[in-house]
């Protein structure tokens, strides 16, 4: 992603800038994102839904918790959470965390080719508050529990083979999870006040029974250079943020997605979007709230992150004022959509259809400000690519 500005000295914790036409060109790191026109245009009047979109934006609801999934005979899981799709011949899958405790596991809505709903299932159960997660490049999905010594489980977005549990990914307080086919690694991040961002180097690629998870460790500046140390016992029996010295804290580590030779990862205890180049193993702030030049932020309450081809992000919020956001290529942040009325609530578990046309998404506790109330949501529209 490039960038058009000098980073404050703040950011850089005393580290010289410098003018750089790429982000990662030498030692240049450019400034976080700031507020500007987003590239859909303004948000419109509510809908029926009470989802402010911009011109040319449609929205659906596809599932309500405790209610069958229009079309199946299932019932939707409460709390919906972190999310993602997968090409299923011509049409597509919808993957939804349940981040309850106890039950939680997550469920999946199958689409055709039109986008009309023709099953819906569960693909994991007996697990505890799976929060978000992230999809796999061999097509399954990791759900995370957001539990004290929590694991990871990989999911059957199909629900035909057994979810399995993936000791050697560590057990601490999981949210999400994100897989780099380059270097053959899948990055985590932990939701805790003081957490950790972490990656999984699995002994054979495409088989997580086995590896080794590494903790990411730094100096104080908040961009700079960093590097990666092994963490000594995965089980957790003593925290795994506290087994490596140098260990860099992060404050409530949320959303993971990767894309483009770069791991974006959100922390919500500081309203932050990160960015890792693992290329050049360097660490920098694309969006920070307290940053923002003038007015008044347009993203707090940071939570999952997904991505466009066009090089767009998608942030959701939890809280804030209910927004998806978008931060774009160059380096502006505006909101995409705005959900009214839904003020107890969080937005959880954005993912694009394969073909990039339509955003799945879902409010956690709705209208009802109760876990049982989730209403997962479908939009259509012109979406860059």
């Amino acid at each position: 992603m490039e960038r058009r500005t000098l980073l404050r000295a703040a950011v850089l914790g005393g580290t010289s800038a410098a003018l750089g036409g790429t982000l990662w060109r030498g030692a240049a790191y450019a400034a976080p994102a700031q507020p500007g026109a987003g590239p859909y245009g303004a948000l419109g009047a509510p809908d029926a839904s009470g989802i402010r979109l911009p011109a040319g934006f449609t929205s659906r609801v596809i599932a309500r918790s405790g209610q069958t999934v229009p079309g199946t005979s299932y019932t939707w899981h409460n709390a919906p959470d972190g999310g993602a799709c997968y090409a299923d011949g011509t049409g597509w899958i919808y993957v939804s965390n349940s981040e309850i405790n106890p039950s939680g596991g997550a469920s999946a809505v199958r689409f055709s080719s039109t986008g009309t709903v023709t099953s819906a299932y569960r693909v994991l159960s007996g697990t505890r508050t799976n929060c978000a997660g992230g999809k796999t490049p061999w097509n399954t999905w990791l759900s995370c529990e957001e539990v004290d010594r929590g694991y990871v489980y990989e999911t059957d977005p199909w629900g035909v083979k057994a979810a399995v549990r993936r000791d050697a990914m560590g057990r601490f307080k999981h949210e999400a999870a994100a897989a780099d086919p380059v270097r053959q690694v899948i990055y985590l991040t932990e939701d805790v006040s003081d957490g950790c961002f972490y990656r999984f180097r699995p002994t054979t690629w495409g088989d997580l029974s086995a590896g080794t998870l590494e903790v990411l460790v730094a100096g104080s500046a908040t961009s700079g250079p960093v590097r990666w140390s092994r963490v000594p016992d995965p089980t957790g029996a003593t925290a795994t943020r506290n087994q490596v010295s140098g260990a860099k804290r992060f404050n409530g580590g949320e959303g993971c997605y990767y894309a483009d030779g770069a791991c974006w990862f959100t922390t919500k205890g500081d309203n932050r979007v990160w960015r890792y180049n693992p290329a050049a193993e360097t660490i920098e702030l694309a969006y920070d709230d307290s940053l923002v030049a003038s007015g008044t932020p347009p993203l707090t309450g940071v939570d999952n992150v997904t991505g466009t081809a066009s090089g767009d992000l998608f942030v959701a919020e939890d809280g804030g004022n209910m927004e998806i956001c978008v931060i774009t290529p160059d380096d502006v942040v505006a909101p995409f959509l705005r959900v009214d009325g839904q003020s107890l609530s969080e937005i959880t578990g954005p993912a694009f259809s394969p073909d990039g046309t339509r955003l799945y998404f879902s409010s956690q506790r709705g209208t009802s400000g109760s876990s049982s109330g989730g209403i997962t949501y479908e939009i259509r529209g012109p979406f860059r690519s």
